[in-house]
This record gives structure tokens, sequence and C-alpha cells, in this order.
């Protein structure tokens, strides 16, 4: 039996209750999302059902990312609600591929994790199964673990289990839908491979990755969350006489307000400005901090610092790595007016930490 799966927490008490309800079938765990967006979502969520078809025995395997082409197969559809009609060409794109898979290995029975999700409908995926059956000669398996507390023995289970649990459906459009509210939606926003910034996908990946390897050195851990306040820079602007200024704006820099900014006073390559509490330091100065060789400002925005370097290098002139005035990296200083322009969010978050025992 091929049972698609989209996350673990869908496929961890699905799977359990599935290999006791068919103990003679050879289970095997196919994740299959390409709607998943960004992709490092997709690998975090696939990275943590691995591991729950790991400890239940079953055999797992990753799917292709194909994501242009899901994308082309919901076109038309992306302001349809969750449930909607867009759902169901996702669910038709997934359960297809997956009946597909099955038909190479010789299997014969298809069934979904989607069926333990609260938030999809059985009758659509009920319907498609059907679909599908006729289609590619399958049995569509259509279990209901939902009914008589597997809802609640299912959120018991991934608790226990100490599962990935996500906060959004998958895909670019549900996202949008789910978190339009609110000020920032930090999944669509990433410098990443050139930066992890904190709370992101890519953070919780690495974090997830390291879990793993406490498990597999038999390291007993507990996963808790912390509030924090946390920063994403939208845009940085500088010019002066209209002409724009290569300039690189280091993590925690905020303004309320546009300012025109002149360099009052130096010392050992770094300026402060006379307004806004705005200071300026040398790629000169950022080298030798940092043990770095870079020899302008593209090549720094080409191997960017890591945050860690970003927060020690504002440690080391504000002393304190939390401090929001604004510190902008120049070539060179010049005896001019800056405009500088900062659009920057900084809001509460919270994000998860490890205890280790």
């Amino acid at each position: 039996m091929i049972a698609h799966l989209c996350c673990s927490v869908d496929a961890g008490y699905f799977l359990k209750r599935l290999k006791e309800e068919y103990p003679d079938e050879k289970i095997t765990g196919y994740f299959y999302d390409p709607n998943i967006h960004p992709y490092s979502e997709f690998k975090l969520r696939s990275l943590d059902t691995k591991r729950i078809c790991e400890k239940l025995g079953v055999e797992y395997v990753e799917g292709d990312y194909n994501y242009e082409e899901w994308l082309r197969a919901v076109k038309g559809k992306e302001n349809e609600p969750e449930k909607g009609s867009r759902c169901s060409i996702c669910f038709d794109f997934s359960l297809e591929e997956a009946a597909r898979f099955a038909k190479a290995r010789g299997d014969n029975k298809v069934t979904t994790s989607l069926l333990m999700s609260p938030m999809k409908s059985h009758e659509q995926l009920e319907a498609i199964g059907r679909v599908i059956k006729r289609k590619y000669d399958v049995e569509f398996i259509a279990v209901d673990y939902r009914k008589k507390g597997g809802t609640q023995a299912q959120q018991v289970y991934a608790k226990e289990n100490q599962m990935y649990r996500q906060d959004y459906c998958g895909c670019l459009y549900g996202i949008w839908q789910q978190k339009s509210e609110q000020e920032i939606i930090d999944e669509l926003i990433s410098p990443y491979p050139f930066q992890v910034l904190p709370a992101s996908i890519e953070e919780r990946l690495n974090f997830y990755e390291n879990r793993l390897d406490l498990e597999e050195k038999g390291v007993k851990y507990k996963i808790v969350k912390e509030n924090f306040l946390n920063y994403r820079l939208l845009k940085s602007s500088i010019t002066s006489k209209k002409k724009p200024v290569f300039h690189y704006t280091l993590f925690y820099s905020y303004l309320d307000r546009p300012q025109r900014v002149r360099i009052e006073t130096q010392k050992d390559d770094i300026g402060y400005g006379n307004r806004a509490q705005v200071i300026f330091i040398k790629l000169n100065k950022i080298n030798e901090l940092l043990n770095k060789t870079y020899q302008n400002i593209k090549e720094l925005f080409k191997e960017p610092l890591k945050l860690e370097e970003e927060l020690l290098i504002r440690e080391r002139i504000t002393n304190t790595k939390y401090s929001l005035s604004p510190v902008i990296v120049l070539e060179e200083f010049e005896d001019i007016r800056y405009d500088i322009e900062i659009d920057a969010k900084i809001y509460p978050d919270n994000k998860e930490i490890l205890i280790k025992f």
C-alpha cells in the first residue's frame, strides 16, 4: 500500500492506525507535496515526516518537488478559499502522482494522510479516490481516523513525539490568505541561502536537523518556545543629491522616518551622524574586525555576512547586539548629506529552542 503523506503531524497517527488495521500490508510512505512553499518548508516537512516513518518502521520515499508544474495546474484558482476548487486540483495533482507511483512499484492500494487533517474535506478526497481507482486501477483506501476521538489522539501523539507543527497549510496562496492581516509574513521574506534569519523556515530546518543529531546520539531533550523581538529589513535606500550611494545595512537598523544625515564625528573608520543616532562604518573596518577581504560593497552583497557577524559588529561599536541605531557600511566617507530611508519591521515573535538533559 502506498500512503501519500503531507506532513508529520497528519502522517504519524494516521500511519500508526493504518499499520494496526492492515497488519499484513507493506506500507510505503510517499511524501509528495510540490504545492508547499517555499522549498525550505518542503524540506523541513519532509525531514520530520521521514523521522516519524522511521520510528514506525515504514519505508519512506520523498517525491519530486514539481512546483512549477503545480503552479500551472492551479492557475486561475489563486483566490479560491481553503477547501475550494484549488484544493480539489491540488488533491488531484498529489493523489494521481501517488497512484502512478503505486503502479510503477506494482502496488494496488493508495491512501493519504490528508484524510487525517481536520482542515481537509473527506468528501473531496473520497471523490478523487474514486476517479483514480477508475483511471489507474488501484484501490483507494478512504479510512476515517478522525472519528471517536481520533483527532484528539492525533494531537497527543504529535506532542509526545515532539513533531514539527507548521502554522499554514503549505501553498503560496493559502499562506497569503491565512496571514494577510499580519504586518509581515516571514515565510515570504528570506535571503537564504545567503543568510539565515531568526524564526525563519531556514532556521527551523537547521533546528530540526540538530534535533535529529541529538536523537542519533541518544541525548534526551525537550522542545520549548521562547518569545523575542524579531526584525526584518524590507528596504534600505541612501542617496545624495538624488544619486544612489552603495551601502550595506546591518541587522536591527531602524528609522521611523527618512532622515538627512551628515557624518559629524569620525574615529577609527567609524562615523557618527548628526541625527537619528545613525552610525557609519567603513568596509575596511569590517574586514579588520572579521578578518574579511571584501574589496567593495558589491562583494559584500554577493557573499553577505552571517547574522552572528552582523550582531558582533553592532556589539563592538554600540556595546550591545540589540541597539536599534542604523549601522551602515560604506566604502568611504564623504563630506555630504546622506538621505537615508530604512523600511524595517520590529515585532514580537517566538521560536523553538532545545533543552538538553
